[in-house]
């Protein structure tokens, strides 16, 4: 009797027919988070207001791009009406920095890490959610931050901007409860991006130590874990809420803070 050879079968990735649109996707975690969905399958579009960092993302990942200046409602109103948004993962993780004391705080300044933080987020989710309840299905991640859940002195605009994210994404958890499509967030500590790597460099300067002793005694100083967290495990975490067996996690946080919360 001869023997009939058998090809195991592959399973395809989990995300694969599936699209997604990551903003901030030029850099950082944005760049992780592309590159993973891109690993599981979905066919990504990498959204940043640096056009050139985004169509290499792309290029890389196998998607498409799209340069869009997100603390522009108008601009975002205009890519949704041309059918340019258009997913069924939608991860919001643009956003900037700006450290100052209350007082000293620049009102403009003020007013644009809120649009490009919270009212970027929900001009991006009212896009884009009519497609996915017609669907029946629909993943919305925002990179929020400890700073959703803990306050720092000199972070108003930030601090604030999280904990809005934080407030939007249950809301739409909430209304999106049984129409298939989940809303959480990932809450993040110091991750190890150009964003942080300048903030350590800067605080070095300033107060005249070195750069191993900022990560010690001022970034990490309320991180047990005592090191900084890799572009790569938001990736993972935001993965993880993109599938099919997280159908049921909405409305909540994933917090990579290295116990920062736990005290």
């Amino acid at each position: 009797m001869s023997e009939t050879s058998v090809t195991p079968s592959v399973p395809s990735p989990f995300l694969a027919g599936r699209r997604g649109l990551v903003t901030g996707g030029g850099s950082g975690i944005g760049r992780a988070v592309a590159q993973r969905l891109a690993a599981d399958g979905a066919r990504v579009c990498v959204v940043d207001i640096d056009e050139a960092a985004a169509r290499a993302v792309a290029d890389e990942v196998g998607g498409d791009h799209l340069a869009l200046d997100l603390s522009d409602g108008t601009a975002i109103d205009e890519a949704a009406a041309a059918g340019r948004l258009a997913t069924d993962i939608l991860v919001n993780n643009a956003g900037v920095q700006h450290v100052a004391p209350v007082e000293e705080f620049e009102p403009d300044r003020f007013a644009l890490i809120q649009r490009l933080m919270v009212e970027a987020p929900f001009r991006l989710a009212r896009a884009v959610l009519p497609g996915m309840y017609e669907r029946g299905w629909g993943r919305i991640v925002h990179v929020s931050s400890v700073h959703g859940h803990r306050a720092s002195p000199y972070k108003s605009a930030y601090v604030a901007a999280k904990h809005g994210l934080e407030g939007l994404s249950k809301v739409i958890a909430l209304e999106a409860a049984g129409r298939g499509v989940t809303s959480n967030t990932v809450a993040p500590g110091y991750v190890r991006t150009p964003l942080v790597e300048g903030q350590i460099a800067a605080q070095a300067q300033a107060h005249g130590i070195a750069e191993d002793e900022v990560l010690s005694r001022v970034l990490l100083a309320r991180t047990p874990v005592g090191r900084l967290v890799e572009p790569e495990d938001v990736a993972a975490v935001v993965a993880f809420l993109c599938g099919s067996y997280a159908d049921a996690v909405t409305g909540t946080c994933y917090r990579l803070d290295g116990g920062w919360t736990a005290a």
